[in-house]
């Protein structure tokens, strides 16, 4: 089973600790903690380059309270962190790394091309980007559809900040999924 729990942000600089308002421009950095994911922010002042160990990094904006939540990362960030954890071996990491394909998948930033099976049963996913980028391939962690959607809700959750909705269970069992 994996879990994956974020504390809610302070709303504060890693470096400083100063305030981060709303509307406030700032980076946040994705670090992996144990089985889970952790973000800290960073105010512009404070901000040099991503810490080493990071997973990704993304300049955004603190949204006012009173506006709609949304996604407050481009494409860009998404093929990153997708690329990020192209050496992954650990099954939470090719589990998000799965759902980060099939998010990539949808904003045609990655397109399927063939299937694989390995000698160990494992199944891969030859894929392209459609700009001639390459190829890459990515294992198929064989995750039910409410494993997708409670990863995918995490990661968005990660993205635009949101942790309360992090705090949930994966069903089943993870590292069966992903047999490395």
């Amino acid at each position: 089973m994996g879990k994956f729990s974020l504390a809610r942000p302070e709303g504060v600089c890693a470096v400083d600790g100063k305030p981060i308002g709303e509307g406030d421009e700032f980076y946040a950095v994705v670090f992996e903690d144990g089985e889970g994911l952790r973000r800290e922010d960073y105010c512009l002042d404070c901000w040099k380059a991503a810490p080493e160990g990071s997973l990704c990094s993304f300049k955004t904006r603190l949204p006012e309270k009173s506006r709609p939540k949304r996604l407050l990362v481009d494409d860009q960030i998404l093929v990153q962190f997708f690329e990020r954890l192209d050496d992954a071996t650990e099954p939470a990491r090719l589990n998000f790394r799965f759902v980060l394909a099939l998010i990539l998948m949808r904003k045609r930033l990655l397109k399927y091309e063939t299937t694989e099976v390995d000698g160990q049963g494992r199944e891969f996913w030859g894929m392209s980007y459609p700009k001639g980028k390459g190829a890459v391939r990515v294992l198929n962690p064989r995750l039910n559809e409410e494993q997708i959607c409670s990863i995918s809700a995490q990661l968005g959750a990660v993205l635009q900040g949101d942790f309360d909705a992090v705090d949930a269970t994966v069903d089943g069992d993870a590292d069966s999924n992903a047999d490395v």
